[in-house]
């Protein structure tokens, strides 16, 4: 039975994935609808993020300067936190706006904005819109999608629909994500004002700050904690991974909120104005997640597709959506102008994953989930160790001094490490990192 096609793709799903995807698709000719679930692009992506931007400058021309973000990320600060102390590694460097790096952006603000591009480009966007399930033609490909009672046909359909992509599943594509491979988070976005940021922050005109925290943070539970700056405003929070959160017995909204306490936080947000508050899922299983990409009528795209990578200093989603959905666009586009939407035309999109840096990066730090998860002593021993070590450096408490070399043995014993167990750490680190 002949199809009678509505549109020649379907996106569902307006994130970063799906719209650059739609954005490529239309530049190149193609009829493309984009569905989204919210009343607008960007109401359902809580607050923003760290955005690793230089793939955005090559997609939407002059998104650096003409995009609505918020500051350009110049330093950068790691920090091991215990429960009544601190010790960070605060790398700051000019250079990382020129050409821009990094960014934060507000996804209320900037998703808007990529969808006035993509439909400049000619997307029809679609909004306010569940898509309940995908449609299957008689030979089992995906051949569209149902909304309610409506029901629209395209040549290919493209899921961005989050990391628990219930579409794929229902459809057989994806099975549910494994707990160890999931993350929940919990995000603030607190007003302090411009000059407090700056004040706080030790930045100036648009640069901007981001920290990553483990340890207390967290009360231990693997995972970590988060900080970076908008224009007026904070954004910060904590991810921690299901399976562990579950053995731990601790609750998430807990744990953010111990977070938000904690005496080296208090001061960086004090007589703030909280703006937006929530919860949300994040893909932290890494390459082991990614699996399947394409299938007969359809492709899986950004976090979909568990396209995230966490090494422990820098947690990255939005550029390889972007990236993700490029690749995606490159292989529709071939597929549509072949006339063979089969999954072996569009394993094409696969094979630009695998040679573009996204799929480099996400072998390089393959291992890193397990690293994270299984080094206990990222998120309590190494930050005591650290202090025990600083402290006795630093106070001067009219007893005679330790050289440094000694101290550092000393307290090694007393946090309950040892020689080996640095040395096994080193090697994990090396190995995953």
């Amino acid at each position: 039975m002949d199809i009678e096609y509505d549109f020649d793709v379907i996106v569902v799903g307006a994130g970063i994935a799906g719209l650059t995807t739609a954005y490529l698709l239309a530049k190149d000719g193609h009829e493309v609808l984009l569905a989204e679930r919210g009343n607008e692009p960007g109401e359902k992506n809580l607050s923003g993020g760290v955005f690793y931007s230089r793939v955005m400058d090559e997609i939407f021309e002059g998104f650096s300067t003409q995009a609505p973000v918020e500051r350009s990320i110049t330093r950068n600060v790691l920090t091991l936190l215990n429960a009544e102390s601190a010790v960070s590694v605060d790398y700051w460097d000019a250079s990382l706006s020129e050409p821009t790096n990094a960014v934060t952006v507000l996804r209320a603000r900037l998703d808007p904005w990529l969808a006035e591009q993509a439909e400049e480009a000619g997307v029809t966007l679609m909004s306010g819109v569940k898509v309940d399930e995908l449609v299957k033609s008689e030979s089992g490909a995906v051949c569209g999608i149902r909304a309610g009672e409506d029901v629209l046909h395209a040549k290919i359909v493209v899921l961005a629909d989050g990391v628990n992509s219930f579409l794929a599943r229902a459809a057989g594509l994806r099975a549910a994500p494994a707990p160890s491979h999931v993350g929940v988070g919990v995000k603030s976005v607190i007003r302090i004002g411009e000059d407090a940021v700056n004040q706080r922050f030790g930045v100036g005109g648009d640069d901007g700050a981001a920290y990553a925290l483990v340890g207390d943070a967290t009360r231990g539970v693997p995972g970590g904690a988060f900080l970076y700056t908008n224009k007026d405003s904070i954004s910060l929070g904590i991810v921690v991974n299901v399976a562990d959160l579950a053995k731990s017995g601790h609750d998430v909204v807990d744990l953010h909120d111990h977070f938000l306490a904690h005496p080296f936080i208090q001061p960086l947000i004090a007589d703030g104005e909280l703006l937006e508050y929530g919860t949300h899922m994040v893909a932290e299983g890494g390459q082991a997640m990614v699996g399947r990409l394409a299938f007969d009528g359809a492709v899986i795209v950004g976090d979909a597709a568990g396209f995230t990578i966490n090494n422990g200093f820098a947690i990255r989603g939005m550029d390889l959506a972007a990236e993700s959905g490029r690749c995606a666009a490159q292989a529709i586009h071939l597929a549509l102008s072949t006339g063979d939407y089969s999954a072996s035309a569009l394993a094409s999109y696969e094979e630009n994953i695998a040679q573009s840096w996204l799929g480099k990066d996400m072998v390089t730090f393959k291992k890193a989930p397990e690293l994270l998860a299984n080094t206990p002593e990222l998120y309590g021993q190494l930050g005591e160790y650290a202090a025990n070590v600083l402290r006795g450096v630093y106070r001067m408490d009219q007893t005679p001094r330790t050289k440094i070399a000694s101290l550092v043995v000393k307290k090694m014993k007393t946090s309950g490490l040892n020689v080996w167990k640095l040395v096994k750490i080193i090697r994990k680190i090396r190995g995953g990192l």
